[in-house]
Parts: structure tokens; C-alpha cells; sequence
């Protein structure tokens, strides 16, 4: 286990273990109808209870980003260059992570993403790389 690592427990482990099957997942609030990420055992904006687990289209778009050149902390150190970026996920919430496949010079707000996912030891990271031409309709 890295600093980088997830801290996986008993009530994140299925939104992970989705992640490990190419699958986002996002809270689903009964109450107001509106999804939150990141995950949480309440309603961020109603206070309900009522959460659940609900499979995301895996469709974004590029809010903002910065490109990190230097990060001492494994493993981000090999990575350098890198897109940190925060997303609005199609459902609402917006999603701190990072913009694979796209050179620094095409990254645009409000482009097209589209989830996709990275292996870092035993657990599956979920970023977001270029949308297929078209595929938000």
C-alpha cells in the first residue's frame, strides 16, 4: 500500500470493486433525486439517508485543469507530466481526477470525456480520456 492508495472499507468497497470491473458508480439520494460524488452515507444537499448505489454513464465534461509537472509523492513522480482536472459528470456532480489521452494543447472547457479506468497496484482508478466523436448525442 502506497500514500496513493485508496482507503477501501466497508462502505466504499462497492463503488471500488465496480471501478475493478470498468464500472463508475455514483450515491443516489431517494429523497431529492440528485447524485453526489464523492461517495457519502448521506445527501449532501438534503440531509437524506436514503442513498444508494447507482451505475453513472461515465460521460463528463472538462471543467477545469492543471498540468502538474512536478509531484514528489509515489507514484506521481513518474507520471509527471500529468492533467489534474475536475470533470461535471453527466448526472451533476462534479469529480476531481485526471485527463489521460489528451495532448496539453487540445484541453478545452466543456470538451466531451468519457471514463475510463487505471490499474495502480491492485485497484482500478477511474479517469477520463477523449469521448468518441458524437458520443453525447
Amino acid at each position: 500500500m502506497t500514500a496513493a492508495d485508496p482507503d477501501i472499507d466497508a462502505f466504499t468497497r462497492p463503488y471500488w470493486e465496480a471501478a475493478g470491473e470498468g464500472r463508475l458508480l455514483l450515491r443516489h439520494c431517494a429523497g431529492c433525486a440528485r447524485a453526489h460524488h464523492y461517495p457519502r452515507e448521506f445527501c449532501p444537499h438534503c440531509w437524506s439517508e436514503d442513498v444508494t448505489w447507482e451505475p453513472a454513464s461515465g460521460r463528463a465534461t472538462l471543467y477545469t485543469w492543471s498540468v502538474v509537472h512536478r509531484n514528489d509523492l509515489p507514484p506521481f513522480g513518474e507520471r509527471v507530466p500529468y492533467v489534474a482536472a475536475v470533470v461535471d459528470l453527466a448526472e451533476g456532480p462534479r469529480m476531481m481526477t485526471e485527463v489521460v489521452g489528451v495532448a496539453e494543447g487540445d484541453l478545452r472547457i466543456g470538451m466531451d470525456l468519457e471514463v475510463t479506468f487505471r490499474t495502480e497496484g491492485e485497484t482500478a482508478v477511474p479517469v477520463f480520456g477523449p469521448a468518441p466523436h458524437g458520443s453525447h448525442g
